[in-house]
């Protein structure tokens, strides 16, 4: 089997340069789930936190729930 020198040189680069743009599809895929991840936390924390009990009526006096 004789392979010439051009042709390797030119799979290795392909190879190097599809290398390449895996690394960079990765690295801007972990960038969306870093933001997605500090928007979640945003909406959780704006969600949770203190609620109190009503202090009136016949709802809300005995049992704290949250929908």
């Amino acid at each position: 089997m004789d392979v010439s020198p051009s042709a390797m040189v030119d799979r290795v680069l392909q190879m190097r340069q599809a290398e390449v743009n895996q690394e960079v599809q990765v690295r801007v895929l972990k960038e969306a789930m870093d933001t997605q991840k500090s928007t979640v936390a945003a909406l959780i924390a704006g969600v949770t936190g203190d609620m109190p009990l009503a202090t009136s009526g016949e709802v809300g006096t005995r049992v704290n729930t949250r929908a």
